[in-house]
């Protein structure tokens, strides 16, 4: 069916036009994962709250901007995709999914997150990049488990100092944002692995050489006048990477040095562990 004829469908309420777009999904499948991305969904079926023993659910790319109570039963959820919605808001019903590990909320309206999102204690991975977040909520700070944070695209100035409790964290994006500093916060926490702060605005560089776990640092397109110090064995992506520990100078003139190879940004394709 084409998405042009999905759109029209999806307008429609009748049941015959939803197990249209659902092409006769009727029973839990097997493997317990439901991907339902791309239908020109407007909610979400009820008869999916009926699959208890789900573990995967998928409805990145569709028109929701709301969840139905009933998804409350789905206790078993440990994956939930609900990126390119139209959310303006997180559905509390969400925070009743204790047992979720990976939770995509990106490319949404979101600007800001429940403090019910705290009842997540299991969240192990959390996407919110491209919302309209202008801080990052503090609420982040209180998911003891959580590994990683994809928080780029959005209108971040600084973050919380809260965010050192995040003693599992080992990656963080923050690439396109409104960071004018290096968030200090970042300074103390010596478990992070990837710290990847490109497109900001950020004109000096703390050194991290202090940082024991860190393996990448990301810093490219910032109108920085110097490189952060690493420790040796740590790769640094942005001007002057490939000079230790500062850009060489000559006739006056910083030489910029660019890596020709830069590492892949956030995997489009949804991880399933962390």
């Amino acid at each position: 069916m084409g998405n042009s004829l999905k759109a029209i469908v999806a307008f429609v309420p009748s049941d015959k036009c939803q197990k249209y777009l659902l092409e006769d999904l009727e029973e839990m499948p097997v493997d317990k994962m439901v991907d339902l991305s791309g239908r020109q969904l407007r909610w979400l079926p009820l008869h999916i709250c009926s699959f208890r023993e789900l573990v995967k659910l998928y409805l990145s790319d569709n028109n929701l901007n709301h969840l139905p109570p009933e998804l409350e039963q789905l206790q078993n959820l440990q994956i939930l995709a609900l990126d390119f919605n139209n959310f303006k808001a997180l559905p509390l019903v969400v925070c009743t999914l204790k047992q979720l590990c990976i939770l995509y909320l990106g490319n949404n309206k979101l600007c800001s997150l429940p403090l019910e999102l705290r009842l997540l204690q299991n969240l192990r991975t959390l996407w919110i990049e491209s919302n309209c977040l202008q801080c990052l909520p503090e609420v982040v700070c209180e998911l003891s488990l959580l590994k990683t944070l994809h928080a780029g695209s959005n209108a971040l100035r600084t973050l919380p100092a809260q965010l050192r409790c995040l003693q599992e964290l080992r990656t963080i994006w923050l690439s396109g944002n409104l960071l004018s500093e290096f968030p200090p916060v970042l300074l103390d926490m010596p478990f992070l692995e990837v710290i990847d702060v490109d497109r900001n605005s950020i004109r000096f560089f703390p050194s991290l050489a202090h940082l024991p776990g860190l393996k990448l640092v990301i810093y490219d397109h910032n109108p920085c006048r110097n490189a952060p110090k690493v420790a040796k064995g740590v790769r640094r992506v942005g001007r002057w990477s490939e000079e230790t520990p500062e850009p060489r100078k000559r006739s006056g003139a910083v030489v910029e040095i660019m890596l020709t190879e830069k590492p892949l940004p956030p995997p489009a394709t949804k991880p399933e562990t962390e």
